[in-house]
């Protein structure tokens, strides 16, 4: 499962080394992606694409963000639209959300956060899209924060859940101790990094992984979930 399994995203921006970094990032979290390099791409796109979301940025040469999210709103565009612009301007910020705009982010910005307001987007304006998904013998349900494995519902808490959720989300790669706990728990968490194998510890109880064949520990690298 990906985070964001089915999430159509159009990328626009005018330089190509920020398209690179969120294609990729965001082609790992399961989105269908498309690229502009320039406002009058953007808006021959949309349309055929269908894009549930759009990151637009504001400074581009020829038409900038505003005009594209001003046409796109007045084409009917119904995709939740995300502005970046490298000043954090609150003149800026209004003029976008006034212009049509759900979100807005000033350039340099965290690449977690910005997942987690394409997320929080998605969930509002197409709710349903993100609830459930299924890989593996893994069924993750959102609506009902449930993570069935084999048919078998785990009892979980909240943390394992987001914890598994996690893992599950990233199978076949490998996650640092550090990474965990900026995801799982959060950036101002000021316990240690061994409450991770506590929690790495029950899962393996519960999904009966006495041979650590499906939560493996890479030593000194983190944690990776494999699936057959």
């Amino acid at each position: 499962m990906n985070t964001l399994q089915g999430v159509k995203i159009m990328l626009v921006d005018d330089e190509p080394h920020i398209l690179q970094f969120l294609e990729l990032g965001l082609q790992q979290e399961g989105c269908e992606i498309m690229l502009a390099e320039d406002g009058f791409t953007a808006l021959t796109l949309a349309e055929p694409f269908q894009p549930h979301l759009i990151i637009l940025d504001i400074m581009m040469p020829g038409m900038d963000g505003m005009e594209v999210c001003r046409q796109l709103r007045d084409s009917a565009c119904n995709a939740a639209i995300i502005m970046l612009t490298a000043r954090d301007e609150v003149d800026d910020r209004v003029r976008g959300l006034l212009t049509g705009a759900d979100d807005y982010m000033a350039k340099p910005f965290s690449f977690e956060e910005l997942l987690a307001r394409i997320t929080a987007r998605i969930r509002n304006q197409f709710p349903g899209l993100l609830e459930e998904a299924m890989i593996g013998p893994f069924r993750v349900d959102d609506r009902k924060r449930q993570i069935t494995y084999h048919g078998n519902v785990l009892a979980l808490s909240p943390t394992e859940y987001d914890l598994l959720k996690l893992l599950i989300s990233r199978h076949g790669s490998v996650l640092s101790k550090s990474s965990i706990l900026n995801r799982v728990w959060d950036y101002d968490f000021g316990g240690q990094d061994n409450i991770v194998e506590v929690y790495i510890r029950s899962l393996r109880e519960k999904l009966g992984d006495k041979e650590h064949t499906v939560i493996r520990t890479l030593r000194g690298a983190g944690y990776r979930l494999d699936l057959p």
